[in-house]
């Protein structure tokens, strides 16, 4: 399956045969962790609202209503139908959230950005206890087929998700591509599952009434939450779903759920239901007890690849928002890697692949089981959720210019649900939900660095930079001794002075005869025209403002650019032309504005940077590093 439609097209689903590519594709990739939810959403709530005891028909019925009117609430309502059209140039997510946020205020909110930051912390955690507990929770059917096995479970599991991992750089493209029509058998099978069962005790249809949650919640107390922190495992994938919005755009993701995804998983915890309340002894694991013996060790081999995907569903998201991180200036340059030509949004990171792994391998030798970690898992997404709706909020009222009465009433039951959810996972801190919480604690601590340390430095680099026109003045009345060639100044902002520029004429005092100051910039389409690529404009006889324009498939190669520059008039010999690239090396300040520790994590973020030279394909034998020493 090839999926060959623009962006635009992605988004709005406006070709039939594009629009169908990618709902396929996102029934493989977006739907892949709520999806796998019945492995052990049922069975931990009805576990945790029995709590040793025998189980009831009450309990039955009221975790399935609450089950029923979470997906409707959360995910439906919430994500599907509202917070998908809060795209910010096609890309969905928390970041997503608090850029449109800060667009509709008009400023920087502080509050906002903590707001974001706390969310998109969170679901970093989510990303790696997702495919912990999926993964695991599908190999544990083994114990059930073959007791024997059971030893199997973790190296198992570890063997598929370094598998999993591996296979990320192909793009998702071509993950989709063969993850769809597996997604699509498992949903089936989920359907018939449930179909089946369902006959086992009819009268479960009657869960459908909200009053039978209500009941259940007014009458269980403290067992009452903490059933409820384990029904939201149903729920969990709803902000994974609105994360990957710009891998495969909103109307294939709406018709997806809708018409497909919902149903399946509705029908699939009313047969569990069903067959609890026709067989109370079912509950032990009542998904892998709705097939018979036969047909355990071919569902388990259908679950374990179900799960495998579950697992993209949150590694592309976290690869969304790991970018849009950097693109807003919250973390350093990680190298990204775009994998199709048709969607700007299918990326790979390979750095962030590779510690989302050591994470998620971390979890599974720490917990060992799918019930230990699920008491891990709710607490980080309904986090982010709590955040997504809050900042939901600013932008109905905002940006779509609502009443900020109407916007209220139409968030603000979302929020009080997610809160509900929130309160209940809290309960659950001193059982695993502490993992989340630290992964959350790290990565917002990374980010709460690196915009100070940012800040400081650019405090510090604009009390001595010169504007680049007044400096050229400078240098025509009082010229510096002049040598041949070319000299290339790479530089992000041409209006000023490249700080390798200062420095070659404060310590070798010459300036060359040919003066580039070079910026590259990265165009939001595939891949830039070569009339497009290169813009000069000539400043002084000296001194040449060049602009480089490259696609986003596209590997920047500036000496290749620069021989397009030679059409347009600008001769140069590559052999006489020197690349000068500012080299900051950082040093820690005891005055810097912020603690030594900290000072010292900003320096490490920094180094570990992509390098210019190399991303830009400069020969690295023409190229001169000026290296500057600042105190932060």
């Amino acid at each position: 399956m090839a999926v060959s439609v623009s962006s635009t097209e992605a988004q709005e689903g406006q070709t039939t045969s594009g629009f169908w590519a990618l709902t396929l594709g996102s029934i493989g990739v977006v739907f892949g962790d709520i999806g796998t939810s019945p492995l052990y959403a049922f069975r931990e709530a009805v576990g945790g609202a029995a709590h040793g005891q025998p189980v009831t028909r009450i309990m039955v019925l009221g975790v399935l209503s609450l089950i029923l009117w979470a997906l409707f609430t959360v995910v439906t309502a919430k994500y599907v139908l509202l917070l998908l059209r809060a795209d910010n140039n096609g890309e969905g997510g928390t970041l997503s959230l608090m850029a449109l946020g800060q667009r509709a205020l008009g400023r920087r909110s502080w509050p906002l950005l903590a707001l974001g930051v706390v969310g998109a912390s969170m679901f970093i955690g989510d990303s790696m206890i997702t495919p912990a507990i999926s993964v695991l929770s599908a190999v544990e059917g083994l114990k059930l087929a073959t007791p024997h096995l059971e030893h199997y479970v973790v190296p198992l599991t570890i063997l598929i998700l370094v598998v999993l991992f591996s296979v990320q750089s192909s793009g998702t493209a071509r993950v989709a591509s063969a993850f769809g029509p597996v997604m699509v058998v498992w949903f089936a099978v989920l359907a018939v599952m449930g179909i089946v069962h369902i006959k086992d005790d009819p009268t479960v249809l009657a869960a459908i009434n909200p009053y039978y949650a209500l009941q259940f919640m007014l009458t269980h107390g403290t067992i009452g939450l903490v059933t409820l922190g384990a029904v939201f495992l149903a729920v969990t994938g709803g902000e994974a779903l609105y994360a990957d919005l710009g891998h495969f755009g909103r109307k294939p993701i709406q018709s997806g759920w809708m018409f497909f995804v919902l149903p399946a998983l509705l029908l699939n915890y009313f047969g569990q239901g069903a067959l609890v309340l026709s067989d109370p002894s079912a509950v032990e694991n009542p998904f892998y007890r709705m097939v018979p013996d036969l047909l355990l060790l071919p569902l388990v081999v259908l679950a374990t690849a179900a799960t495998v995907i579950a697992s993209q569903a949150v590694i592309t998201g976290a690869y969304s928002l790991i970018r849009q991180a950097v693109q807003l200036g919250l973390l350093p340059r990680f190298e990204v890697r775009y994998t199709s030509e048709t969607h700007a949004g299918q990326i790979y990171l390979p750095r962030v692949n590779r510690l989302l792994l050591v994470g998620v391998l971390l979890l599974v030798l720490l917990f060992r089981t799918s019930s230990g970690l699920a008491s891990a898992y709710g607490i980080a997404v309904s986090t982010t959720m709590v955040a997504d709706g809050i900042m939901g909020f600013i932008v109905i009222w905002k940006l779509w210019n609502w009443r900020v009465a109407s916007a209220a009433a139409l968030i603000l039951p979302f929020v009080i649900v997610d809160m509900a959810f929130l309160s209940a996972n809290l309960l659950k801190l001193l059982e695993g939900a502490w993992v989340p919480l630290l992964f959350g604690v790290v990565v917002a601590t990374m980010i709460w660095t690196w915009r100070r340390g940012v800040a400081i430095l650019l405090a510090k680099t604009r009390r001595i930079e010169v504007p680049l026109r007044d400096l050229i003045q400078s240098l025509e009345k009082r010229p510096p001794h002049i040598v041949k060639g070319t000299a290339v100044f790479l530089t992000s902002d041409p209006s000023f002075v490249p700080t390798a520029l200062l420095h070659n004429l404060k310590h070798n005092k010459v300036l060359h005869e040919h003066n580039v100051i070079l910026t590259i910039e990265t165009a939001p389409t595939p891949r830039v025209d070569v009339s497009e690529r290169v813009a000069i404009e000539k400043i002084s006889d000296k001194f040449t403002a060049v602009r480089l324009r490259f696609g986003y498939m596209e590997s920047p190669n500036v000496p290749k650019a620069l021989a397009v520059a030679r059409k347009l008039g600008w001769q140069f010999d590559i052999m006489s032309t020197s690349f000068f690239v500012s080299r900051r090396s950082l040093k820690p300040s005891a005055q810097s504005g912020m603690p030594q520790w900290q000072d010292h994590l900003f320096i490490a973020m920094s180094r570990s940077a992509n390098d210019a030279t190399d991303y830009f394909q400069i020969p690295t034998g023409r190229v001169v590093e000026v290296g500057t020493q600042v105190t932060i």
